[in-house]
């Protein structure tokens, strides 16, 4: 049976999978390919709809990525993103330009005639803008269906193009009504069936696996948390278990009582072949001294890679694959998008470390989950058979504590950042509020705060406490505690951590912020 497809060309907007990932959610399969593709290498009878992303670009950048002029001339709908409106503007006689100051939060939309894409909206939504260019002039038959009260242009159709453009990015949470706008268009604009579900999903994974892999040997570097665990359960499912070889390295950067608790659930898996390697001197030694994140982050994945290599010449026979539980949201960050037009906001060590690059080019990678969200991934793991208290923890940094101490990474403060994890952790827990988070943690500060112990003056650490809600960690909002809670978790914390002092809450959001602190 033939699926229908959305494809969205993707000109490195770091929202662009978030599109996808919406439409996949009403159950309508989203293909993502780079923007400047040409039409004939990825158009067919399947694709229903087209959608152009937004980008980091100005359409009078001198190296502004442009579609393919053929598909304006697709015989199915076309939808323009942001910068997918500019572009197609810009392209076809409507005038573009630059404005005095970016146009970025919240922003009106006030609907002034009716259009499919806007169906069941209402006349009014509060929409969410982020771009620097503004529209001028429409092309010459353009005609504007919405607008803000900032008087910009929010919706456009171009009819002799079976165009329509939005200025806002209907993908953000922020933006009423966006996974409808956006189901709007696929089902209703579009005619595409829903016919996409994790559970084909993974039968297409499973045989991507085994054609990639074939007869070859398959290395997992698992660290235990919910995507290398289901990369494992995976693998296990598509793949001989004799072919598989999980290895878990304890890199002296994990949470408190991790590595014993990662060991006992690798081992339930019914891997054949299973290494658990203690290099946590090797880490850290290594780290010693470090302070820049991005450093550290390098260190750490050439560290990671090393050892692997030391201990797969003792384990694992001829050449292998080496696979990771990449997502998309490490690729889009380390600027690895789709295209190659997306901006990096921080390295990742399973993407941008030489070293995993080599591989990469090499043709040795697995990465099975980069097309997937990590709410995706927690089904896939839940249909492979994974306990909840596996497919339900919160996601832990590839690079551990390490990014989550600022400064230098010691033995002694990664000690000190354990133990306030970990109470921190367990009062979530034991006040029914884990699951309600998305992701929360402690961070270790570079700074040392006055305080009283006894009738003395003292100096301690700092302790940043973060908790976040979020459908896919692109966009994240702070979690709202009760203050009492906060107040019961600082006193624990410094009553049983004489090393820390001070404790403090993050309140940011994501943006402007990223969720981890480096």
């Amino acid at each position: 049976m033939t699926i229908d497809r959305i494809v969205i060309l993707d000109f490195g907007s770091q929202t662009t999978h978030l599109i996808g990932r919406r439409i996949r959610e009403r159950g309508v399969f989203a293909e993502i390919v780079p923007g400047t593709t040409p039409v004939r290498d990825w158009f067919d009878e399947t694709v229903k709809g087209v959608i152009l992303s937004g980008s980091p670009y100005s359409v009078h950048d001198a190296h502004a990525p442009v579609p393919d002029e053929d598909v304006y001339g697709l015989d199915v709908p076309v939808l323009g993103i942001c910068y997918g409106l500019q572009i197609t503007t810009h392209l076809n006689g409507g005038e573009v330009s630059r404005s005095e100051t970016r146009e970025y939060g919240p922003a009106p939309v006030q609907v002034m005639t009716r259009d499919p894409l806007l169906e069941g909206v209402g006349e009014r939504f509060l929409s969410w803008m982020s771009h620097g260019d503004a529209i001028r002039r429409l092309p010459r038959e353009g005609r504007e269906v919405a607008g803000t009260t900032h008087g910009v242009p929010a919706v456009v159709s171009i009819p002799s193009l079976r165009f329509t453009g939005i200025q806002f990015h209907p993908e953000v949470s922020h933006t009423e009504h966006g996974g409808m706008i956006l189901d709007n268009f696929a089902t209703g604009v579009c005619g595409a069936r829903r016919q996409w579900s994790v559970a084909d999903y993974r039968l297409r994974l499973e045989e991507q696996i085994r054609r990639q892999a074939a007869d070859r040997p398959v290395l997992l570097l698992i660290s235990g948390g919910v995507d290398s665990s289901v990369v494992a359960a995976l693998l296990l499912s598509a793949l001989d278990p004799d072919q598989v070889h999980l290895m878990y390295i304890d890199t002296g950067l994990m949470r408190k009582n991790e590595s014993d608790e990662i060991g006992t659930a690798l081992k339930s898996l019914g891997a054949t072949h299973l290494y658990l390697v203690d290099a946590s001197r090797d880490f850290l030694s290594r780290l010693e001294g470090v302070s820049d994140p991005e450093e550290k982050r390098r260190i750490i994945g050439d560290a990671f890679i090393d050892v692997q290599e030391r201990e797969i010449e003792r384990h694992v026979p001829g050449d292998y694959f080496l696979a990771q539980g990449t997502l998309y949201t490490d690729l889009v960050e380390s600027g690895h998008g789709v295209g190659s037009h997306g901006a990096t906001i921080k390295s990742h060590h399973n993407v941008s470390s030489p070293l995993v690059k080599a591989k990469r080019d090499a043709g040795l990678i697995l990465e099975p989950l980069a097309e997937l969200y990590k709410d995706e991934v927690r089904e896939l793991g839940r249909i492979l058979g994974l306990p909840e208290s596996v497919v339900g923890r919160h996601p832990f940094p590839g690079p551990g504590l390490a990014v989550r101490i600022l400064g230098a990474v010691t033995r002694e403060r990664c000690d000190i950042l354990r133990e306030a994890d970990a109470i921190y952790i367990q009062a979530l827990r034991d006040s029914g509020l884990y699951g309600e988070i998305w992701q929360a943690f402690a961070v270790l500060l570079p700074i040392q705060s006055v305080g009283v112990a006894g009738d003395s003056r003292a100096y301690g650490d700092v302790v940043a406490l973060r908790a976040v809600v979020s459908r896919d960690g692109m966009t994240a909002d702070v979690y709202e505690f009760q203050p009492s809670f906060l107040r019961n978790v600082a006193a624990a914390i410094t009553n049983r951590v004489p090393q820390v002092g001070r404790v403090v809450y993050d309140y940011s959001g994501k943006p402007p912020a990223t969720i981890e602190w480096e």
